[in-house]
């Protein structure tokens, strides 16, 4: 199986034209022709069945033969994380974290961020491609880059965690998560949160967790705290 996206799906559309890029990549390279099976997803929660009418390299044009509705998972995880100096670094976090699944990202800019510009059309194709490759039908949020401490003034009512060097006791985020709670966890960069910026998270309901013995690098330690509420919500 194999899955396109379409954010402007929706289920009053019977019919439904590739764009162009797609549509030479149907036809030409996975030599689709009229008659054959489509699925398509609107990264809404559904998966689309669609009969090829059209099969033209231009405007490839479909049939919707029939919906499906995937459940939705009862908890959702949001992982705030610096961007990495290197951008393929934060990509490669953003395609694993939304293959083993996350649901909302917000890159935040810290007192010791070295990156603070990031192309988000760019960032948002790779979580695109990472869907569709792990066949989901929801499209993890994006959100714009935001301040630590602006991040700190909006509103949370789930699990608070942040993941930190300093030396100090914390128990593992695997004896924090519950299962099927939502939860957000603060990933710093590579220079660490601030001692300030730690203090401002605790005022602000987050509590410090530990993610192993070794020190971690950003993308690295996203990806074991995505793993890990992975794991308590699927075990």
């Amino acid at each position: 199986m194999q899955l396109f996206y379409n954010s402007t799906l929706d289920n009053s559309i019977s019919q439904f034209v590739f764009p162009t890029e797609e549509s030479k990549h149907i036809v030409k390279v996975l030599r689709k022709t009229e008659g054959d099976t489509l699925y398509i997803t609107n990264g809404k929660g559904y998966i689309y069945t669609a009969e090829i009418m059209i099969a033209d390299l231009k405007k490839c044009k479909v049939k919707i033969s029939s919906k499906e509705k995937k459940h939705k998972p009862m908890h959702a995880l949001h992982l705030a994380v610096a961007p990495t100096k290197m951008n393929d670094r934060f990509e490669w976090f953003l395609e694993k974290a939304t293959e083993i699944g996350v649901n909302e990202i917000t890159p935040i800019i810290c007192d010791h961020s070295e990156r603070k510009v990031l192309k988000i059309e760019r960032l948002e194709k790779v979580i695109q491609s990472a869907m569709k490759q792990s066949l989901q039908a929801y499209l993890p949020i994006l959100n714009e880059p935001i301040s630590f401490s602006d991040f700190m003034k909006k509103e949370h009512h789930e699990l608070l965690f942040i993941a930190h060097c300093e030396d100090e006791e914390k128990m593992e985020l695997k004896r924090r998560v519950a299962a099927d709670k939502d939860v957000t966890i603060l990933i710093g960069p590579e220079g660490d949160f601030s001692t300030p910026e730690i203090k401002l998270a605790y005022e602000s309901g987050f509590i410090p967790v530990s993610l192993g013995k070794n020190r971690l690098r950003t993308e690295t330690a996203a990806i074991v705290a995505c793993t890990t509420v992975a794991m308590i919500n699927n075990g």
